[in-house]
């Protein structure tokens, strides 16, 4: 097992945030772009792979968990291309902040940039290459369930629902991101990434950046769902549960258990040098 602890992926968590912190802002929002159409890459298969009608109405539990285990190659694609997803800044700066390493400003300054910067790429990507593109509207099939879904995450269930389940996605994304870079090959960190990432979907949490191509998806395709209606009962409280998803629920705790009390952490980055999880204990030593 060659892999950084978790105090040193808490300390390398940190470090991200604040060398985000210090980016151009220009950079930032074009990186933030990029990270919109890699996550859409993802949600445009699962939609794909969601249009068989058979499964829907005899196996919707087989399909819904084909369609998971294909969605996380649009985060592995983020994470290896070093693009800047809104959910998992969440976790980097709260860690960075609580470290005293960034400003509230710094904080909020990313997460705005990243969010419009998703936004802007997912709709580009929605539009035009998915949307203008015909991609769904070969068969009936797929365009039923690209209305269906959008009315999944932005219909059916209550506010509070999607709420909570915005929680529940993001704390899985952030582990997915905090394991994939406690890595350090990249085969470990695919399977780092698939498997939390996998989980979310097939539980049909709701993930903000990914209901900005469902939702929007659905109504091009005749979702009886209006603008103002998907953002207040979709955008906002996937965004908020998100926030606390992977800052309460991810960040704080292990800031809490790695970092307070702690000095300085040492982090080698020769390969050579393997000091696994197990060899480091636990998060506290006094």
């Amino acid at each position: 097992m060659d892999a950084f602890t978790t105090q040193q992926t808490v300390e390398l968590c940190s470090r991200i945030g604040t060398k985000k912190a210090h980016m151009r802002l220009d950079k930032l929002f074009v990186n933030s772009c990029m990270a919109g159409p890699l996550l859409g890459f993802g949600c445009a298969v699962l939609i794909s792979t969601s249009s068989s009608p058979w499964y829907q109405e005899n196996a919707p539990g087989l399909i819904r968990t084909l369609g998971a285990l294909l969605f996380p190659v649009g985060l592995v694609m983020i994470v290896l291309t070093g693009a800047d997803l809104f959910t998992s800044n969440i976790m980097f700066m709260t860690i960075a902040y609580l470290h005293r390493r960034v400003s509230i400003i710094d904080v909020l300054k990313i997460w705005f940039i990243s969010f419009f910067g998703n936004l802007g790429g997912m709709l580009f990507f929605m539009a035009i290459i998915t949307g203008y593109g015909g991609l769904f509207s070969e068969t009936p099939g797929y365009t039923e369930t690209a209305v269906t879904i959008a009315m999944q995450k932005a219909h059916n269930p209550q506010w509070h629902q999607i709420f909570l389940r915005a929680i529940a996605a993001n704390w899985l994304v952030c582990l997915a991101v905090f394991l994939s870079i406690s890595s350090r090959e990249i085969v470990s960190k695919v399977t780092a990434i698939w498997w939390p990432t996998a989980t979310f979907v097939a539980c049909a949490f709701d993930h903000v950046v990914a209901n900005m191509y469902f939702v929007p998806m659905g109504i091009w395709e005749g979702a009886p769902i209006s603008v103002g209606y998907y953002i207040w009962k979709s955008l906002i409280p996937t965004t908020l549960g998100n926030i606390i998803g992977g800052a309460v629920f991810v960040g704080l705790p292990y800031w809490y258990l790695y970092l307070t009390g702690e000095g300085n952490v040492e982090i080698d980055f020769n390969i050579g040098n393997i000091e696994t999880a197990l060899e480091a204990g636990g998060p506290m030593r006094r």
